[in-house]
């Protein structure tokens, strides 16, 4: 199963980034704590700070992978062509957030792509993360 982690802008600086917010550990470490733990998936990793890098990568392999696991950072919040790229492919999509969004600012209260996701974990970390791989997981069976 082709599962893709997908990552939006400032997400590059996990482990440096507001480590009372985001953690210590950078997305590369957790990644490979991943790949060992899920080995029925074939997992790869993708990250741009860049929104249309993101819909490309939307558009190349969602209509060909089983997931995509993605934490759109901030665009989450303002991005209306994610949105739609999310809506026009066929791949499900889980929604993932490192922090609890809601007990933060006001504005990430709202995401513009949930409506178009399968589901939407927030708020356990870089473990957001496993637990959306794992509602894949259960696809498997």
């Amino acid at each position: 199963m082709n599962i893709l982690l997908l990552n939006g802008p400032n997400l590059n600086l996990l482990g440096k980034r507001q480590p009372d917010t985001y953690g210590n550990q950078s997305f590369e470490d957790y990644f490979g704590q991943l790949t060992k733990e899920f080995t029925d998936f074939d997992l790869s990793t993708f990250q741009s700070n860049v929104e249309g890098d993101l819909i490309d990568k939307l558009h190349e392999v969602g209509f060909s992978y089983e997931g995509i696991v993605f934490n759109a950072g901030g665009y989450t919040h303002t991005s209306v062509a994610i949105a739609d790229a999310i809506a026009a492919i066929e791949t499900p999509v889980v929604e993932v957030h490192i922090s609890n969004v809601y007990s933060r600012e006001d504005y990430r209260h709202h995401s513009l792509m949930a409506k178009n996701c399968k589901g939407v974990i927030a708020g356990f970390g870089l473990d957001s993360y496993r637990l959306a791989l794992e509602v894949f997981k259960k696809e498997l069976v």
